[in-house]
């Protein structure tokens, strides 16, 4: 239809689920999210999307210049939460459209925020494209993504060939994109896109160093699941 934004029409690689947050959450947002969940613009109330003339500058948003993570789907924030905390020398930025998933990890700091963590709710694979500057990200991960299992639904898929382009942008020659998947078949398709294209070369199957140990991955193994982990690395 004339005048709708074709970002609004995409397939999407998530389905929206309710606001409501336990107890313990919802505190940890009422007690945080001013500190650690971005103000930023967006092109209708309500949207998921921010307004592609907005940059995000990091320094002024931290406070510093440090090396810059971004983190596509923090879930819980168990790996998020445990690398902020061990390296506070580097500063991570978590896009999350999920709101009670922020509420979850702030959850997980405690009573004050961690300064080195910021949220952006929002959709990552169309803000990306707009949001911070080329070449200015440190490292990108992406850890449990949606695998989306039966066949009419892999089209939702978060990792096909214009997101590895939209990661790519971000990262320098050298960077590096984290994944990992409980979904053998996600992780065949993962390789599929990323394996043959121009921009990008495997450089390591190991766990990720920062990735802990989680209860989500516990449950996936124990249901007889295996870990795929892939780093993959800008040419």
């Amino acid at each position: 239809m004339k005048g709708i934004d074709p970002a609004l029409s995409r397939t999407r690689s998530f389905t929206r689920r309710g606001d409501r947050m336990p107890r313990t959450h919802q505190a940890a947002w009422d007690r945080l999210a001013t500190q650690a969940v971005l103000d930023v613009p967006r092109p209708r109330p309500g949207s998921t999307l921010v307004d592609p003339a907005y940059r995000l500058d990091p320094e002024q948003v931290f406070g510093r210049r440090a090396p810059l993570v971004v983190e596509v789907g923090p879930g819980s924030g168990d790996a998020l939460v445990h690398a902020a905390t061990t390296h506070p020398e580097v500063d991570f930025l978590a896009l999350e459209v999920w709101r009670p998933g922020i509420g979850h990890a702030l959850a997980k700091m405690g009573e004050q925020a961690l300064p080195n963590v910021r949220f952006v709710e929002a959709d990552a694979a169309p803000v990306l494209t707009t949001l911070l500057e080329p070449g200015s990200v440190h490292e990108v991960w992406t850890f449990f993504p949606d695998p989306w299992p039966k066949n009419k639904h892999h089209k939702r898929r978060l990792v096909d060939a214009e997101f590895a382009d939209t990661v790519a942008d971000l990262l320098p020659p050298g960077g590096l994109w984290r994944l990992a998947t409980d979904w053998a078949a996600y992780a065949g398709a993962m390789r599929q896109v990323l394996d043959p294209h121009p921009r990008w070369e495997l450089v390591g199957t190991d766990r990720a160093p920062l990735r802990p140990v989680t209860r989500f991955e516990r449950r996936g193994t124990e249901a007889g699941r295996s870990i795929t982990d892939l780093t993959y690395a800008v040419r």
